[in-house]
């Protein structure tokens, strides 16, 4: 006969389930509390991450015709035959290998940093100016469109990010996720332009400025053009494009980290600007009127900064800074000669001041200049001899740093 149970008993096994579902859930969440202080990732680290453990779930394929790596057979490309089990281990001369991750191998310029190790820092500056690969040739892909669209619209997008004191890095950013995602399409139509780049505009102002504008405000900017509604229609769609890899090391931020090393005297202020405004607006200005160039592609965001600081330096000091060698920077610097010709012609624009900007971030707000007259000025221009480069291409100017013993003492407060 069955034993009768007791509320009494009934209630208190209940108690201690309870007991040990919430010490149980408590320990889960301490521990995970615990893992997130431990070690935060990087947004593409993270991705990474999460590519790796859907392989690894992934079930052993014993056979290689049902493996699923297996390329998917297109009009323009077959899929590869794969080689028989009877062949041997050892035959290889029908396979071609590429290196996709490249190591990096030129030493630290940073200076001693008490929170982190310098090079390890400088490593993870070259693994991702690497990762983010660009296609300068995405153009014939789309033969609807021309170069010149590009740079009409990049222009437009710089006249935007003025109006609303937006960030030169999210500009910058704008740029990038433009270029990337044009790569990754094919017949795109002119009248579809606009709202790409400002869809991109958008995406990179959430991520770099702390108060972004408001989504009504970029369709207005459009005059009409672009409705909110399709700016977040496309701002999904550029972004699993480009498989949310949002965090490139822009050329402006190599700028940044160069001549931060060039005039770095205070090392335990190593990430507060100690360089002059003027000095990095100058070279701003150059960077500018070479992205609207669709050739700019053709070299790494490091390349390029590290190009325009020589035509505002010398060589020893860009060695110095970026570590590159001059056989790794003769072309971009010879590419960039006739932008450098076309901005000592008209002049360099000033520091301009802005209402509710402090005056350390002016120099990091994006400007706009008439910088589709210096492209086309550019472009007309021949290749001169590198050597007349090396002269500063502004009449006066701030380009070397001055010594050590000539930099001001900090001053004390």
């Amino acid at each position: 006969m069955p034993r009768k149970v007791n509320k009494t008993e009934l209630k208190s096994a209940t108690i201690q389930d309870v007991a040990k579902e919430t010490m149980t859930t408590t320990t889960r969440s301490r521990k995970r509390k615990a893992d997130v202080a431990v070690y935060l990732q990087d947004p593409d680290e993270e991705v990474t991450e999460m590519t790796k453990k859907k392989h690894y779930e992934c079930e052993d394929y014993p056979d290689p015709a049902a493996s699923p790596c297996g390329r998917i057979p297109t009009p323009e490309c077959e899929a590869p035959e794969l080689p028989s089990c009877d062949a041997p281990l050892l035959n290889y001369q029908q396979y071609s290998f590429r290196h996709h991750c490249v190591t990096p191998t030129r030493s630290s310029p940073l200076p001693a940093l008490c929170w982190a190790n310098k090079e390890d820092v400088w490593s993870n500056l070259l693994k991702k100016d690497h990762s983010y690969h660009r296609d300068g040739g995405f153009m014939e892909r789309h033969p609807h469109l021309q170069p010149k669209m590009r740079a009409i619209l990049l222009d437009w997008l710089m006249e935007v990010c003025e109006v609303y004191k937006l960030h030169r890095e999210t500009f910058y950013l704008a740029q990038d996720f433009f270029d990337r995602f044009m790569a990754t399409q094919r017949n795109i139509l002119k009248t579809t332009l606009q709202l790409i780049g400002i869809s991109a505009l958008f995406i990179a102002a959430k991520l770099e400025e702390i108060y972004p504008p408001k989504l009504h405000q970029f369709a207005y900017v459009t005059d009409g053009a672009c409705t909110e509604e399709e700016i977040l229609t496309m701002e999904l769609i550029i972004m699993k494009e480009l498989k949310w890899n949002l965090s490139p090391l822009t050329s402006i931020s190599w700028l940044n980290v160069y001549l931060q090393v060039a005039y770095l005297k205070n090392t335990g202020e190593v990430l507060l600007p100690q360089f002059p405004q003027t000095t990095f607006v100058q070279i701003a200005e150059l960077l500018d009127v070479c992205m609207l160039d669709i050739r700019c592609l053709g070299f790494s965001y490091g390349m390029l900064a590290a190009s325009a600081l020589f035509h505002f330096s010398s060589l020893e000091l860009v060695q110095k800074v970026s570590v590159f060698q001059w056989p790794e920077m003769e072309q971009c610097v010879k590419w960039m000669v006739p932008f450098a010709m076309s901005i000592r012609e008209a002049g360099s624009s000033l520091l301009k001041t802005f209402k509710g900007i402090s005056a350390d971030e002016m120099h990091s707000i994006q400007v706009h200049a008439p910088y589709l007259d210096l492209l086309e000025r550019a472009q007309s221009y021949q290749l001169v001899d590198v050597e007349r480069s090396q002269r500063s291409p502004l009449p006066s100017g701030v380009l070397t740093p001055p010594p050590s013993s000539e930099k001001p003492e900090p001053s004390e407060s």
